[in-house]
Order: structure tokens, then C-alpha cells, then sequence
């Protein structure tokens, strides 16, 4: 499910769940035991989150979600799932080195919540990125809804989340989603570039600027336990479960 290569300065991780990088339970917690590893093996100045599969990711495994829809204890266990993501997408977001996430494909919904939780985004501009939850009756709960507004503003994430618009990454790069947009065919190369290019740069030096940048718009995670309330509430309504449901039977068509 994933593969870990280590070289001067930069660890790259590279996310390979057929078919598209459904995250999972079973991904999430693969995940973290991916950063307990390199964390035990020192950490580098860069970490290179990338995919081998033609989605970067494409999400929540809606199968997962699916299944607790009507199940007795379906809503507390589906804000203990909400609860992992938000685990990780912390955790990488206050790592002590640079995270880069190389957008080769779809990164929608919990996938591109990963990306948000990177500081650095290099995307293909064929690329497809959005937060389409709202059209099956939920809401980015990992953290979309806060990252997305404070790295682009209100405006932008009105856009993304309440339109349900998916993006291009030349777009995205517009829009400031992504800081990078290549053409696919150089992606590889610019998004290995541009690890090696921070990987040369003096590690202490990094971490204080990163830990400086994100006292500038840190606040209280008040956004991220209304995501979480939101949640709790949306899982119980008739129209999520129809949604999510039609959602789930126009893919096995």
C-alpha cells in the first residue's frame, strides 16, 4: 500500500492502493505506521508524498462510509473514522520538516484534504481537485473546510466546497490550492526537483520557518470540532443516507 524510499535528505512516500487510493481504515492506520518508521529512522527536511496510480486520491473508501449508514452504532463510529483522518492530517501537518504533496491526478474530497495538510503542492495541470461532499450530502469533515479557507480565503473555499466545483491544477494553481502547475509529463521530475532543491536547504532553519509561518494563522480548533459536529449531525439524515447510497450504486453500474 505504500513504498518508502530514502535518499540525501528526503524521504519519498508513494501511496499505491488500487484502484484510486481509497483511504481507508486499513490506509490510514498503514500511514502512520509509515511516519512512526521514518520518524525512528531520523527524520529528513523533506517528505514527498506521491502516487502510482493514476489518482493521487480520490478519498474516503465510500464502501467504509456506506456501511455504517443504518448501522446501530454507524454514527459513532464514523466520527471515531473522522477522528483518524484528523489524527494524520495533524500529524503531518506539524512534522518538523517540508511536505510536499505531487498531485499527479484526482485528488478529491479526504484526498485532497491530505494534500491541504502538506505545506508545498506541486499538481499536473490535467489534474482534478475539489471537495465534492456537499453533493452527497456531507461535509469536507478532515479538515477541508479549514485549511482550504485559511490557505485561499472564503471566497475561494465558498467556490470549492458550496459549488462542489472540481478544478484543473492549472486552475488550482490560479486559485493559490496548489503552488505548482506542470504538465503531467514533467511532473515526476519537477516534483523530485523540488524535494531535492528543499532537501539542501539547513534542516533547523526549515522547521523554524515552518513552526513561524504556522503561528501566523494558527487559532483555536474551533473550525475543526464544528467540522466534527457537523459530522455527527449530517449522518443522520435521510437525505445523506439516500445520497450516499445512490452515490454508492452509480458505481457499481
Amino acid at each position: 500500500m505504500f513504498e518508502v524510499e530514502r535518499r540525501e535528505g528526503v524521504v519519498v512516500v508513494t501511496m499505491n492502493r488500487a484502484p484510486a487510493n481509497a483511504i481507508s481504515e486499513e490506509f490510514l492506520a498503514g500511514f502512520n505506521r509509515v511516519l512512526d518508521g521514518i520518524e525512528r529512522e531520523g527524520l529528513p527536511r523533506a517528505l514527498h508524498i506521491r502516487s502510482a496510480l493514476r489518482f493521487f486520491s480520490a478519498g474516503a473508501d465510500l464502501k467504509e462510509i456506506g456501511g455504517r449508514f443504518g448501522a446501530e452504532d454507524g454514527v459513532r463510529d464514523m466520527l471515531r473514522h473522522v477522528a483518524a483522518f484528523h489524527h494524520l492530517y495533524d500529524r503531518i501537518e506539524r512534522l518538523p520538516l517540508v511536505t510536499i504533496a505531487e498531485i499527479n491526478g484526482p485528488a478529491l474530497g479526504g484526498g485532497l484534504e491530505l494534500a491541504l495538510s502538506c505545506d508545498l503542492r506541486i499538481a499536473a495541470q490535467e489534474a482534478r481537485i475539489g471537495l465534492p461532499e456537499a453533493g452527497i450530502g456531507l461535509i469536507p469533515g478532515a479538515g477541508g473546510t479549514q485549511r482550504l479557507t485559511r490557505l485561499c480565503g472564503p471566497g475561494v473555499a465558498a467556490r470549492i466546497i458550496l459549488a462542489a466545483e472540481a478544478v484543473d491544477g492549472a486552475t488550482a494553481e490560479r486559485l493559490g490550492i496548489v503552488q505548482w502547475a506542470v504538465p503531467g509529463g514533467e511532473l515526476p521530475a519537477r516534483a523530485r526537483a523540488l524535494a531535492d532543491q528543499v532537501a539542501g536547504l539547513a534542516g533547523p532553519a526549515l522547521a523554524a520557518c515552518k513552526a513561524c509561518i504556522r503561528a501566523s494563522t494558527d487559532r483555536a480548533p474551533d473550525g475543526y470540532a464544528m467540522e466534527h459536529d457537523a459530522m455527527r449531525r449530517l449522518m443522520t439524515t435521510e437525505e445523506a443516507r439516500k445520497r450516499v447510497s445512490a452515490f454508492l450504486e452509480s458505481r457499481r453500474k
